[in-house]
């Protein structure tokens, strides 16, 4: 027998085959069968087994029936707490569930072991059983302490404002950017909690080395997620690369950059379909869309904008999702205008006013310039949205995105609070100075170009700053030599 031979041998006895004189084609075969089954068995301890999170699987477990908790503590009034549960009810609804009760403790401070005390446990217990509940769903983040022992003593499954709104934005993701950033979510919300969830991780893979020595199920499990979300920031760093792409080709291109930020199920979706013609879904319920969408909107003045709608945003978002799509988020920051889109007719649109406001000022985009749109105007108090106009800094149109009323408007603000891009330059640039002419070519757009003896003759379109390296070599007058003295007559 060759070494080869004896190799091949060797091989085949350590994955249980037998190799006879002529049967050595057969028992490779064998042993190649064997090795991709290896393969298979490591490839599927990478992932999580049947019933965990991951793509297109949701953690929120199936509830028909919920009371809503709430906690009010600090300096949270009534009013505060009925309008949170109100919306974790909308949130409930959206998730695929009912609330049948709500349950309101009122404490200075939540109890370290229970949230709401050993009393108002007792009390919740006794109302899920009459209701026939099959979960209790607060209005907080649980710890997982605490979601840990009031399962225990309450006997039916708990459940946070986090969790819910995890579930929705898991239902609701559509692309594959979308799907990353929701399960990196998940994941990152489940990692601390592996003990609570049960034996959805608690099958051990076969195959050699997926377990160390005296190694618990636990700490498998937690090893199996930490590698999975690894991949996953890997996989949302390569969108984001190719999303950079594309703002700097936008940029390059210097067409302005219009963002639609809001309150969810405000209408930003309604709106950029009425604006620009897109075919965005919209529905009535809450984290309707979640996958940014970019659509070219012609404004009055002969430029194309580019408007992008974004996630809507909603008080107390949970920090995973915020870190999950925070290169979505960031989209935002590149953006030349904000149309902040608000449900005039809400009761809480100044709160969900200050709620975009407040994640727009932890993004970074607090000092982006904006153009409030009262949207829904066709049912909305016309005193109401006369008194959120009055009452809220800066410039703000009246609209209704369903009907179309006064939408035409919107593009003719925007030309105003842009502006003028870039305007056509006409320079003959001497040979030693190359690095303008590529300067032009890598930001503005040469329309016409000709090598002549002096120079480099450009017809280009540029803007102000780009204008700044042409200046010594232009043949026309400063084209925004219009704009300065309009700004000094203003002055």
């Amino acid at each position: 027998m060759t070494a080869q031979e004896e190799r091949r041998a060797a091989s085949a006895e350590a994955q249980g085959g037998v190799l006879t004189e002529g049967s050595e084609g057969q028992a490779a075969t064998e042993t190649e069968l064997r090795l991709r089954r290896s393969d298979r068995r490591r490839a599927d301890a990478q992932n999580l087994t049947e019933g965990a999170p991951r793509e297109g699987v949701a953690i929120f477990r199936p509830v028909e029936k919920a009371v809503l908790v709430a906690l009010q503590a600090g300096e949270r009034t009534v009013h505060d707490v009925e309008a949170g549960l109100d919306e974790l009810e909308l949130l409930v609804d959206t998730a695929g569930s009912e609330a049948v009760g709500r349950v309101v403790q009122r404490r200075e401070h939540p109890d370290i072991a229970t949230f709401i005390g050993r009393g108002k446990v007792d009390e919740l217990k006794l109302l899920t059983r009459s209701l026939g509940a099959d979960a209790a769903i607060f209005d907080d983040e649980l710890s997982p302490a605490q979601q840990r022992n009031l399962e225990e003593r309450l006997g039916v499954k708990v459940l946070d404002r986090t969790i819910v709104i995890l579930d929705i934005f898991a239902q609701h993701a559509s692309s594959r950017e979308g799907k990353a950033q929701v399960e990196l979510a998940q994941l990152s919300y489940l990692l601390p909690r592996l003990r609570g969830w049960g034996a959805a991780l608690s099958r051990q893979a076969a195959g050699i080395g997926t377990r160390g020595p005296g190694e618990t199920q636990l700490e498998v499990d937690r090893r199996k997620l930490n590698r999975r979300m690894t991949k996953l920031r890997g996989d949302l760093r390569d969108f984001e690369r190719t999303r950079r792409l594309k703002s700097a080709d936008r940029e390059r291109r210097q067409a302005p950059i219009v963002a639609l930020v809001g309150y969810t199920n405000a209408g930003k979706s309604t709106l950029l379909n009425r604006m620009t013609g897109a075919h965005v879904l919209v529905a009535d319920q809450l984290f309707a869309t979640l996958d940014p969408t970019a659509r070219q909107l012609p404004l009055p003045d002969g430029r194309i904008a580019v408007a992008t709608d974004t996630v809507g945003f909603v008080r107390r978002l949970p920090t995973q999702l915020v870190e999950a799509f925070k290169s979505t988020l960031e989209e935002t920051l590149r953006a030349d205008l904000l149309l902040h889109v608000v449900d005039a007719s809400h009761a809480e649109a100044h709160a969900q006013i200050a709620a975009v406001d407040q994640i727009l000022g932890d993004i970074g985009a607090a000092s982006l310039p904006r153009l409030l749109v009262l949207n829904k105007v066709d049912v909305a108090d016309a005193d109401g949205v006369a008194a959120l106009a009055r009452t809220t800094p800066g410039p703000s149109v009246a609209v209704s995105a369903a009907t179309g009323a006064d939408v035409e408007e919107i593009a003719g603000r925007i030309a105003g609070l842009l502006p003028p891009a870039r305007r056509i330059v006409e320079a003959l640039v001497p040979y030693d100075h190359a690095e303008v002419v590529a300067q032009v070519h890598r930001e503005g757009e040469v329309l016409k170009r000709e090598d002549r003896d002096e120079g480099t003759w450009l017809l280009a379109n540029v803007s102000r700053a780009t204008y700044g390296a042409l200046r010594p070599h232009a043949l026309t007058g400063d084209p925004w030599a219009d704009q300065d003295g309009a700004d000094q007559d203003r002055g």
